[in-house]
Parts: structure tokens; sequence; C-alpha cells
């Protein structure tokens, strides 16, 4: 049975929902609007910030970078050429026996230094001795039967002007004294080799030097000409380096060894921290490499003591001569559009731009031939963030007291009466 009354509205819900206000849409879309103003100006203000190089900006009156400088000297620079060279010995030997035969003894200690002629080592000589006999007796021999034919010669040559005997046997006998003639020669020589294998039984040092480890050990039998040998002898004083210099420099280099004047030559340690031997230039090589566009050369040195070793790397240090240049430090030049150029610092604490042509350079300084003046300060390090005119704090310098925060300038004396003075009026007490 339906209800006479409508079914009431729930008392919480409104019977229609109203349309929003025309004036609240307009305030959220000009809300909305400055906040995406907002972020773009930040976004815009942080790329502008990170595209500008830290303290490009000249500071005139702002906060200096601080900088590492030095003064522009005047002074004698070597012109040095640096190259990695090797040791080499002028001399080495590898001790091979002439003869073959039982290695006897050995007279050296690994290691020793030997002088030349010094006896090394003994092959057994008895077979050599007794070869030595053997072409002593066959020379004898032939010398007894030479001299026979001679007598024997004279003897028909008296008969022949006697008319006594055919010239034909004058002549054979006279033959027969020249073939023995020539087996006496034969026999000479035969007992000289026999003398030298028996020499070649004492292996002596040919060259005063050092004498490596030994390869054959007493009692063993050697063969003539082993390729392996007996040991190594090195001639360690004066010794060799030998290097690589560019093909540049090879005019320089001729040009003063025509003057006569030697070139003083350096070897180095693998750090360079230690200078091993000094020695002279020696000479040049006659070609180019090039592969690498260098040319060889070698340099002498005495090597008292035997700093350097054979096969040894070492670091070469050649001064080709001395130039007198304003120099400053490798790190103030900089290279630019316009080329090569330094930061001058200024009295005031401010740098400026100074093109300049530079010269001959080592490791650590270079030669300023135009554009700079000696006693100038320049700066070394830090010019990536600086710019012409740019305000600067040299490192040393004391830096200045920053202002407390809220105060506008320095206070003066404080007056009776003024705030915060002593002679401030004091409120009387109440009564």
């Amino acid at each position: 049975m339906s209800s006479p009354h409508p079914e009431a509205a729930p008392e919480n819900l409104p019977a229609t929902l109203p349309a929003p206000s025309r004036r609240r849409r307009w305030i959220g879309s000009l809300v909305a609007l400055l906040v995406v103003l907002g972020l773009g100006g930040g976004a815009w203000w942080l790329i502008k910030r990170s595209g500008e190089p830290v303290g490009g900006r000249p500071n005139f009156g702002g906060a200096s970078s601080t900088v590492g400088h030095a003064a522009a000297r005047r002074m004698d620079m070597p012109i040095l050429i640096d190259a990695l060279g090797t040791v080499t010995p002028l001399t080495t030997i590898t001790l091979r026996p002439q003869v073959g035969g039982v290695l006897t003894e050995v007279l050296y200690t690994e290691g020793q230094t030997v002088s030349k002629g010094q006896l090394l080592a003994r092959i057994d000589p008895r077979p050599y001795e007794q070869a030595l006999m053997q072409a002593q007796g066959n020379r004898v021999r032939d010398e007894a039967q030479l001299e026979a034919a001679r007598v024997t010669l004279s003897r028909y040559r008296t008969l022949l002007t006697q008319d006594s005997i055919a010239r034909q046997d004058v002549d054979t006998q006279a033959a027969l004294v020249k073939q023995l003639e020539g087996t006496v020669t034969t026999d000479r020589a035969a007992e000289a080799a026999a003398k030298l294998n028996l020499d070649y039984t004492r292996v002596t040092a040919p060259v005063t030097g050092r004498i490596g480890l030994r390869t054959v050990d007493p009692g063993n039998t050697v063969t003539a000409n082993a390729t392996t040998g007996i040991a190594v002898i090195t001639q360690m004083n004066p010794i060799d380096v030998q290097f690589a210099v560019p093909q540049d420099r090879v005019p320089d280099i001729q040009a003063q060894l025509a003057k006569g004047e030697p070139l003083p030559v350096k070897a180095l340690d693998r750090v360079r921290s230690a200078v091993l031997d000094t020695g002279t230039f020696s000479t040049l090589d006659n070609v180019v490499d090039t592969s690498t566009g260098t040319v060889r050369a070698k340099a002498r040195f005495a090597n008292a003591g035997t700093p350097l070793f054979p096969n040894q790397f070492v670091n070469v240090q050649m001064v080709l001569r001395t130039v007198n240049a304003i120099v400053v430090p490798v790190t103030a030049v900089r290279i630019g559009p316009n080329g090569t150029f330094v930061y001058v610092v200024n009295e005031d604490r401010t740098v400026s731009v100074r093109p300049v042509k530079r010269g001959e350079a080592t490791v650590d300084v270079v030669a300023i031939t135009e554009g700079l003046k000696a006693g100038e300060d320049v700066v070394t390090e830090g010019g990536d963030r600086l710019k012409d005119g740019a305000r600067v704090q040299l490192q040393g310098d004391k830096p200045a007291a920053a202002p407390r925060p809220g105060a506008s300038g320095p206070r003066g004396p404080r007056t009776p009466g003024s705030p915060g003075g002593e002679g401030r009026r004091q409120r009387p007490a109440p009564q």
C-alpha cells in the first residue's frame, strides 16, 4: 500500500549541488599562473648561474679569488734535452775456448773485475804438448835431410866443374834441396800451430772488465768455439749511454760540436732524484729513425765506482746551451684565441691580461722574449677563474675581516644619552 506522502530527502544532502563560483575559478587560475612563473624564473636563474665560470665576472669591490703568484726574474737558463737512455758497454766479450779438451781449472770468481792478460781457466794441455813434440821432431828430421842434400849438391857442383859428373845429376840434386826446404818450412808452420794450440789451453782475459757467471764447471769437456763459452767479460770503465734526440735538435748539436765545446750530459736514476754520473756527448748516428723522428746518440761516462750497469735504463739530461732571459713558471703561461698570454697582478690586486711571446722552456720555467719585465708578478695558480680586471687575493695575504650581521658600518664612540651608551637616562623608580 503506497504512502500518501512522498519520500523525504535526507537531511544532510542538499537537494541540488550549487554551481562553482566564477570568481573562485579566476583566483585558482591566477595562483597556478604565479606558481608556474615562479618555477620558470628560478630555473632560469639557476641555468644562468651554472653557465658562468666560478668567479668569472669581474669583482670590483666584491669577493676576490685566491691565486698563486710568482715574480718574473732574469736568469741564466740552461737549454736541456731530456731522453731515456740505455747503458751500453764499449766491449762485451764471450770467452769461447779455441781448443777442445777437459776444463781442469777455473781461476776466477764470478763477478770479479779482471785485468787484460789475466789467466782465467786451463784446459788439459797434455794432448797439445804431445802434438808440439811431434811437430818439433818432424822439423828436426827434415832439417837434417835438407842439410845432407845441400852438402851433396855442393859436391856435385865441384865435380861438374871438373867435368866428372853429368849436369842432369846436379840439377836433380838442386831440386831435391828445394823440396826439402819446403818440407822444413811446413814443419816449422806445424810446430808454430802446435805451440799456439798449447797456448790456447790457457784461457786469458782479452780486456779489462767485469766477468759474469760461469757456464762451465771444472771437469767438463769443452769444445772449440762453443756457442755458450765459459763466461762473459764486460768492460765497465769507461762506458757509454745510448739515447735518442729529436731530429730538430740535430743542427743545434752539430753547431755546438763544430765550436769544439764539450756538451755535458748527466745520467739520472729512474725517479730523476739522483745523478748517477756525469759525462760528455760523444757522437750522433748517421741516419734518422723514420718511425720516431729521432737520431740515436751516445755519451761517454768515466763510470768510476760503476754506478752505471750494462743494459741499465737511465734518464739522460744533456745541456745544449745556456741563455740569459726573463723566465716565469710554466704554469703561468696560458693559451687563448689571440695566442699566449699571462695574468699580471697589479698593485691594486687586480689582474691584467698581457700577451707575451715565449721562447725556450724547461720542465719548470719558460723564457719570455716579449711582453714582460723582470719583477712583475704573474698568476701561476687559479687563472682559470679569472678575467681581465678581476680582483684577486694572493696566497699569504691576510684575509679582510667580514662585517658582522646587521651592522651598517663602524660604530663611533658612544656619547652619554645615546642609545646603548653608558650615560643612558634611567627611568625613575616607582614610588
